[in-house]
This record gives structure tokens, sequence and C-alpha cells, in this order.
């Protein structure tokens, strides 16, 4: 089992107990933030939203089959009090416990069902080789992104702003292109910024986004196909390949390398995927 396969039973078999992320990642066997990252790669969800969607939805389905007392699947949630749980049911669904329970309908709410878990990891992935990065800065053009909603589908016109742009950042260090991810929370929003190294931050205008790379030791992963199947390999990264080495990712921006072998127009030519480890 993977990463993402072991949070997800630890929470189908502790809805209703008190579940943390520190928790679930023990299970998982991996950093608070690796979990983040391979459960969101794996699923489409951040491990805590999950967790409220699944117990929301199994509370809807008693409530539907008549439950009587609410406060206790408020309690049964996680919820402290009647209040706290009809105000995140009515947030998630549009509609009161209430409303659930005298209807006994569910077919306009969105339900989370368990999620049955089918790998699309790749079958095979080349080792990485290790790398001892510099430090360096990067400059482009940002955004704030969720690994789990689906917003990620923005990159490719991100991708397509910064080449649009890419003239104007000042004091360019090469022609190399970084897509950096940074700035992660455990809900699993983070910052991705597509740019070049640029020698300092002192004349760049407003409008272009910023992270300073830390000097690091990187696990460097190869892919060689077309750009819109990097989210596979990816997956394959996070939730295969890392979890048996039994290496410990660093809580530090990783980010994909675009030499000047990599086309654009295209999306061929390879890149590199680099990963900070301890």
């Amino acid at each position: 089992m993977n990463p993402a396969q072991k949070a997800l039973w630890y929470i189908e078999s502790h809805l209703g107990t008190a579940l943390t992320l520190d928790e679930i990642s023990t299970i998982a066997g991996v950093s608070r933030f690796h979990l983040v990252r391979a459960f969101a790669e794996a699923t489409g969800f951040s491990v805590m939203r999950y967790v409220r969607a699944r117990r929301l939805s199994e509370a809807a389905h008693q409530l539907a089959a008549g439950a009587p007392d609410i406060l206790t699947l408020a309690l049964d949630a996680d919820y402290g009090s009647h209040e706290a749980f009809t105000r995140a049911f009515r947030d998630h669904f549009g509609v009161t416990p209430e409303t659930v329970r005298a209807t006994t309908c569910l077919k306009k709410l969105k339900l989370q069902e368990p999620i049955t878990m089918i790998s699309t990891a790749l079958d095979h992935i080349d080792p990485p080789r290790v790398a001892h990065g510099k430090a360096f800065l990067v400059a482009g053009i940002g955004e704030r992104y969720n690994h789990a909603n689906g917003s990620t589908a923005g990159i490719p016109n991100q991708w397509h702003e910064f080449h649009m742009q890419h003239a104007a950042i000042p004091r360019p260090v090469g022609k190399i292109a970084y897509g950096v991810c940074c700035n992660g929370d455990d809900a699993g929003n983070f910052d991705y910024i597509a740019g070049l190294e640029v020698a300092d931050f002192s004349d760049l205008p407003r409008e272009f986004a910023r992270v300073r790379i830390p000097e690091q030791k990187y696990l460097v992963f190869t892919h060689a196909d077309h750009i819109s199947t990097i989210r596979r390999t990816v997956n394959t990264i996070w939730n295969r390949w890392l979890p048996q080495s039994g290496m410990k990712v660093a809580d530090a921006p990783n980010f994909e390398r675009y030499d000047e072998k990599f086309d654009p127009s295209t999306g061929y030519g390879g890149l590199e995927i680099w990963v900070p480890v301890v």
C-alpha cells in the first residue's frame, strides 16, 4: 500500500473518532508535508477536506434515514456543538441537517462516497540521480493553487503567460526555466512560479513573483514523455518511489527544470523533477 492508500484505509476505519493530520501521516509512514502532496496527487483531495466531506456525507445518510439526534451526529463527526455541525453541513451541502431529515432526500446533495484507490502510477520509473543544488533565485509568473481541487489545470496557461512576459524579467541568469512549488500548507495550497533564475531581486517589477531556492540535496527524476503526462510521473514519485526508497522529503521548494531541449510549443523534449531530501 502506498501512503495515500494507507491514509484512506485509516480515515475510513476511524471516521467516528478524532483524526489529525499528524496521526494520519504517522499511519501512512511519511511526514505531514509528504502526505499532503501524495494524497492530493492520488485522490484529488486534501487530507482533511476528504475527512470532512466523508463525515458530513455519512451524517447526511443517517439524517435521511431518520436519525433523531442531530447532536449525536455532530459529536460523531467531530464537531463540538449542534451549531458548529449545522454551519459546516449547510456550507458543504447548501441545506440544513433538519431539511435533509425532513425530506429524506439525498438526490440533490453532492455526497462524498469512499474512494476506492485505483493507482494511476507508472509501472516503471527510472531511478533518480542525486544532486547537491546551489542556492539560487527564481522570478516569474506566480499563482496560488491547491493540489486537490483541480485548480492546477491553470498551470499551462500560466506558462503561456510566462513565455509572453519573460523578456521583461531583469537580470536573468541563463535560459533554463523553472516551475517551482513552494509555500505549501496542510490544506494542500501552494504557490507555483513559472520563472527564470535571476541574479537578484533589486530591480524586479512588482507584478513578478519571486522565490529563494536554498542550497539543498535533491533526487532528480527525468520525465521524458509529453508534458501532458507529467502528473503520472509525479504521482509515481510521491506515492511509489519515495515511500519504497525510505528517504525523507525535506520541507523545501521542489521544482521542474526545463532546459533548451524542451520545446514549449510542442510539449516535447522532456524535463527534470527535483525533489528535496534530507
